[in-house]
């Protein structure tokens, strides 16, 4: 039995996700790109972005990001030995420093800026701005639910498992076009979310 909610669009979900996941590919590519005028890339032109606003400690930026923390960290360690960033005793938690933004790292992002205003504009196109709020809002509340009830969960995947399960027809697919919120798969490549080029990010 599907014990999904009765008003929840579980196909839309799906191309939803899918779309997310073609998009990321798309901006951390785009990024790249965009970030090597800095000698950044997407990666690292992320966490650094995220510093902007004062110091922080991996631990932070990967909750921020939605990471792991060892891949933060490894960001954070290139970004320090580039000159970006740097590092100082956290007064609240010996055990995780606070990482901030050096003075040449600040400008290198401040470099970036007139670049990024650009590609924005660029990208937004003809999107009416209805559209984006709408998509932004959308977004912050699918990762609040993430947040809140995280899959990886014991209980929860569980759950999501045998539902996935009761799903399936004779060959295994799902009854809507053989991907599982489990799996993670998206319609662009069949890869999943642990790939690189499927949602993670290299630095």
């Amino acid at each position: 039995m599907d014990s999904s909610p009765p008003d929840v669009d579980i196909d839309a979900l799906v191309e939803v996700t899918a779309e997310v996941f073609a998009v990321n590919g798309r901006l951390l590519r785009e990024g790249d790109w965009l970030s090597a005028h800095a000698g950044l890339t997407s990666a690292r032109w992320q966490v650094a972005g995220l510093l902007l606003d004062g110091p922080s400690t991996v631990a932070r930026l990967a909750r921020e990001r939605g990471l792991r923390r060892q891949a933060v960290q490894q960001t954070v360690d290139r970004l320090r030995a580039e000159g970006v960033v740097t590092t100082r005793p956290n007064p609240q938690d010996q055990r995780s420093p606070l990482v901030e933004l050096t003075p040449g790292g600040r400008q290198a992002l401040d470099d970036l800026r007139p670049l990024e205003q650009r590609w924005l504009e660029h990208l937004a196109g003809d999107i009416p701005s209805e559209d984006l709020h709408v998509a932004l809002s959308v977004l912050r509340r699918l990762r609040e639910n993430l947040d809140v009830r995280p899959v990886l969960d014991g209980g929860t995947a569980r759950d999501v498992r045998a539902a996935g399960d009761a799903r399936t027809t004779a060959d295994g697919r799902t009854a809507a076009d053989g991907r599982t919120a489990v799996d993670g798969r998206t319609a662009a490549d069949g890869r999943t979310a642990a790939e690189p080029g499927a949602g993670q990010q290299t630095s």
